[in-house]
């Protein structure tokens, strides 16, 4: 059996991990060095403004099309359902209040 002594089972455990050069330098490197130029992106990595307009047209289409699939399966009917009864009795209680101060 095996001599277990307080003292190793307090020893840290060893990790192997690699040496990272200093941040600042790293971060000059990436300044330094531009993307490559495209059409997309200037000699400054500057972005084009169509590309920018088709990245928020994806995204807007995808959030459109997620938002349609969602209101097609059973539980997003039975969400749309319930908004429109709740909505539907706000509408009453709104007329029911106009009624009793004598709005129309």
């Amino acid at each position: 059996m095996p001599d277990s002594s307080p003292q190793d089972a307090q020893s840290p455990e060893i990790v192997d991990a690699e040496i990272v050069e200093d941040p600042a330098a790293l971060l000059a490197a990436a300044k330094a060095d531009p993307p490559a130029f495209t059409p997309d992106y200037d000699e400054r990595g500057v972005p084009s403004f169509d590309y920018v307009r088709a990245k928020i047209e994806g995204r807007s289409a995808t959030a459109i099309g997620s938002t349609e699939l969602a209101g097609e399966t059973e539980q997003g009917r039975a969400l749309d359902e319930q908004l429109a009864e709740r909505e539907r009795k706000a509408k009453e209680k709104l007329d029911e209040l106009r009624k009793s101060l004598g709005q129309s």
